[in-house]
């Protein structure tokens, strides 16, 4: 898809991948809708590349009411990358509102989002939408169950859903990183050397680059692993229902 001329919405635009995947959508030809919980990193993103700002939660559906009417009748694709790391301590410590908070984030802003911008990508012929899931998202990160619980379901919804967009012209993908080197992976590291640990750090351009091809060529349901080895993205194979009744 050319992304010329076409608009595209990009939450947790405020810093990390969110901030460089504006740079390179806009590069790509897009107007950019830079999202964020707070006003100000919002309009950072925008203004660096001469975008719209909105500022909202995007476990909120008047925030993506707000998303979808500043895009407008060019929206092109949405890249739905907010989230919150969640909780890496003992189960019995978590407390209610951080779980409550990263559900609403890492699954709530994916479900909203897609709810909210499918009908303005079929209106406008179709579209591309992009989440950011995780390598937590297809093999178990047992460092954080709770984040692995949001990002399995991201990649399961974005799998199930794909189906039934594509008569529409509309793609969904999952983009899977590894550890990108952003303030959340500072924040989870509480202060340890991700050298010290032996933690290859990601750039979050690969990834916003990554989710630029999902959206701009061919394919639908990919869930594509960015790994910190230096190797090439793979898009993760997954048994279909068929496979397993055959088993």
């Amino acid at each position: 898809m050319d992304l010329n001329d076409r608009t595209v919405i990009i939450t947790g635009a405020g810093s990390g991948i969110g901030w460089v995947a504006c740079e390179v959508f806009a590069a790509a030809g897009a107007t950019v809708v830079a999202a964020d919980i707070r006003q100000e990193p919002a309009q950072a993103a925008a203004d660096a590349v001469d975008g719209i700002a909105v500022a909202g939660d995007v476990s909120d559906p008047n925030t993506w009411d707000e998303l979808v009417d500043a895009a407008g009748d060019r929206l092109g694709a949405v890249y739905l990358n907010a989230g919150l790391y969640g909780h890496n301590g003992p189960i019995e410590d978590l407390d209610i509102d951080t779980y409550q908070r990263t559900v609403a984030a890492n699954i709530g802003g994916v479900v909203l989002g897609t709810r909210a911008c499918v009908p303005a990508l079929r209106a406008n012929g179709g579209g591309a939408i992009v989440v950011t899931a995780s390598v937590a998202g297809i093999v178990a990160f047992d460092g954080n169950p709770l984040y692995t619980l949001t990002k399995q379901a991201v990649a399961g919804f974005v799998r199930a859903i794909a189906p039934s967009l594509h008569s529409d012209g509309i793609t969904i993908d999952a983009v899977c990183p590894g550890i990108v080197d952003t303030p959340m992976t500072t924040e989870a590291l509480g202060g340890a050397s991700a050298d010290d640990l032996g933690i290859g750090l990601i750039d979050p351009a690969e990834i916003a680059r990554t989710a630029l091809d999902l959206a701009t060529t061919d394919g639908t349901g990919r869930c594509r692993a960015v790994r910190g080895t230096g190797g090439p993205p793979v898009d993760w194979e997954f048994p279909t229902w068929v496979d397993l009744a055959k088993a």
